[in-house]
């Protein structure tokens, strides 16, 4: 199958049934209709070049950022910050972090460097008031930057990172962590206290990502090979553990692909990057949606989103129609 007759079925699917009230495809179970409640506003999609944004009710994405990567909204849904690590000769592109007001369509530049230095995933804290990111040459050192000031502190450095995401009781960040000694593993930094502790350490050949909090910051969800090592590609599940490293649960019945899970801002679902079971080949990927409990999941229908590296779910804005 085509990867344009993909989309037309998918979009086709969207626009019947329960999915043309809500903008959600039935394909795993029929969407609840107060998954588009008015505290849940659109999906961004990081596409590596770029961010697209697909609103509820939509089936068909839209450019919101031309460049950059990692988009995160804020907690109130009015900004976005974004990295851009990409260069031209001529030097038009240079690394930078900004911000994009979604209601004026302003762009604000925080920081800025010469080619060379990396920026990672940027995590909102909960007040809005500060992003945190993992950048150096080597990824090792995370710092928190003042949304106001562009002032930047750091809160741990000395060790490979990536992908942070910062609690909504904004006392902890959980980040990916290369230990020297120990290898790949979860660890999660106390902001109190700035002491970093093991979270979970992977089995031999187990590989972990995009971990995230719980909206009552008492687990962290994220993408695991754990329970199916033996497949090749689509071997992922979603697990959790508890804030102190106990626990862990296995979230998802079948194996699948999975990348980037997100809580929506009401907290009542969660949403990640995966591939529909329709995909010819295991490339690209569609958002699928799960229940908080992870007791039914279904499939967001529209376009595939090739080289994705990050989804968000922002609150809802008024904007004014200009652009970035």
């Amino acid at each position: 199958m085509t990867a344009l007759n993909r989309r037309t079925l998918l979009r086709a699917a969207a626009l019947t049934g329960a999915a043309a009230a809500t903008g959600l495809a039935g394909g795993l179970a029929a969407a609840p209709a107060s998954a588009a409640e008015a505290g849940n506003g659109p999906w961004l999609v990081s596409v590596g070049w770029g961010v697209l944004q697909i609103d509820p009710g939509r089936t068909t994405p839209r450019s919101l950022l031309p460049d950059g990567d990692h988009a995160k909204a804020s907690p109130d849904g009015r900004y976005v910050a974004w990295v851009n690590t990409a260069w031209s000769g001529d030097g038009t592109l240079l690394p930078y972090v900004a911000v994009h007001d979604r209601v004026t369509g302003r762009k604000r530049t925080l920081l800025a460097d010469p080619p060379g230095v990396l920026y990672g995933a940027p995590t909102w804290s909960p007040d809005g008031r500060e992003i945190a990111l993992v950048t150096g040459s080597q990824q090792d050192r995370l710092i928190a930057v003042d949304v106001a000031t562009g002032g930047t502190r750091v809160l741990v450095q000395g060790h490979a990172m990536s992908s942070p995401d910062w609690s909504r009781d904004g006392s902890m960040i959980v980040m990916h962590w290369r230990s020297r000694s120990e290898g790949p593993q979860l660890r999660v930094l106390e902001l109190a206290t700035g002491t970093v502790r093991r979270l979970y350490a992977p089995q031999a050949g187990e590989r972990v990502s995009g971990p995230v909090f719980t909206p009552d910051s008492e687990r962290v969800v994220f993408c695991t090979t754990r329970w199916y090592p033996d497949l090749a590609t689509l071997n992922q599940s979603l697990a959790s553990v508890r804030i102190g490293g106990a626990g862990l649960k296995k979230l998802t019945d079948e194996p699948r692909f999975y990348l980037s899970p997100v809580f929506s801002p009401d907290g009542r679902y969660c949403a990640a990057l995966s591939i529909p079971p329709e995909n010819e080949y295991p490339d690209g990927g569609n958002i699928i949606v799960s229940t908080s409990g992870f007791g039914a999941q279904w499939w967001v229908p529209g376009d595939e989103y090739d080289d994705s590296t990050r989804l968000d779910w922002a609150r809802p804005v008024a904007t004014t129609g200009a652009s970035a």
